[in-house]
């Protein structure tokens, strides 16, 4: 059984994190030639106290360029293992390597294989929110902020595989208009839980308010349709990574902006704009697996050197080639 077919417990409550958590935090980091990496859906403590904070695709590229011995990845397992891939000759550790992820998980190395052998002669692009093992069998790598431009760089008489995403691959389809594209049904169980009734029903509420919406959601399509009704502005509604909703969080005048993505961005993007009043689509969409990273599963990584991951070598190679196309073929911009 993989990781996040069974849905973990909610970790039992921890002592709230103070100053001297975070003093110790840094001297351990210090210590040990560690760099902490917090992705944007941690929990504010952990976000405050790593040494860089972002989506999973560019704290792994931060990841191969640190001057650090030690990368403590705060984030889920494929997302530990990506960093690996990009920095091999470096130690990754995993607060808890039990936090998986649904969406990394809603397709496996067979069921890829099967796939492909299907479509011989099609093009595989896999979503960075998948397993190293998957990686190893995909052409090309991409990220919800640049998935389009991947597949639009394939020529168009190719079938393309692209997975695991069904909500990001309807956006590119729909976006690229591209008829030979197969979608894999797969699905992070979170952003599928932010659905169009609550996001219809937060902007009546609120007709002022524009609207981030992650293409991971599965109310992605209610937003362009809210568009194409005239019930809310063309203008205000935006599909955006993580990385792209704080660059629109730094540029927009909104009083107001409805947010659907994991609630743990909410922490950056009132960081990026404090003036702007942030609220989430859905106030439940949390990530249990995140939040397995906890202060004292950090603690405890730096002093005990726990979790630690390990990637195969060649499927390392496999899937660091993978990345690179993307990158050779444009900027991976916000990552997912």
């Amino acid at each position: 059984m993989s990781l996040s077919q069974v849905l973990p417990e909610v970790p039992p409550a921890e002592r709230a994190p103070d100053a001297a958590w975070a003093d110790e935090v840094r001297a351990l980091a210090e210590r040990r030639n560690a760099v902490v990496l917090a992705h944007n859906y941690q929990v504010p403590a952990i976000q405050d106290v790593a040494h860089h904070v972002g989506d999973s695709l560019a704290l792994s590229r931060i990841a191969a360029a640190a001057d650090a011995d030690t990368i403590v990845f705060c984030g889920v397992h494929f997302m530990a293992e990506t960093a690996k891939i990009l920095a091999p000759d470096k130690t990754v550790l995993i607060p808890d390597a039990r936090a998986g992820c649904s969406l990394a998980d809603s397709i496996t190395a067979d069921e890829l294989r099967a796939w492909k052998a299907e479509h011989p002669g099609a093009v595989v692009v896999s979503y960075v929110n998948t397993t190293a093992a998957v990686k190893a069998e995909t052409d090309v790598c991409c990220t919800s902020s640049n998935a389009v431009e991947v597949v639009e760089s394939i020529p168009a008489d190719r079938e393309v595989l692209f997975l695991p995403d069904q909500f990001l691959g309807a956006h590119v389809r729909r976006v690229t208009g591209r008829e030979n594209m197969h979608v894999w049904a797969g699905e992070c169980h979170v952003h599928a839980g932010i659905n169009g009734a609550e996001l219809t029903a937060k902007a009546e509420a609120d007709p002022d308010a524009e609207l981030f919406v992650h293409p991971e959601c599965g109310c992605a399509t209610s937003a362009l349709y809210l568009a194409g009704a005239g019930a809310v502005p063309a203008e205000r509604v935006k599909i955006l990574s993580t990385g792209g909703m704080l660059d629109e969080a730094r540029e927009t005048r909104a009083k107001s902006v409805l947010v659907a993505t994991e609630i743990g961005m909410l922490h950056q993007l009132h960081r990026a704009a404090p003036e702007v009043d942030f609220r989430p689509v859905n106030d439940r969409a949390s990530c249990t697996y995140m939040k397995m990273i906890t202060p004292e599963a950090l603690l405890r990584s730096l002093r005990d050197g726990t979790d630690e991951v390990h990637v195969d070598p060649e499927l390392a190679a496999r899937g660091r080639a993978a990345v690179q196309r993307m990158i050779e073929i444009g900027r991976p911009g916000g990552g997912e």
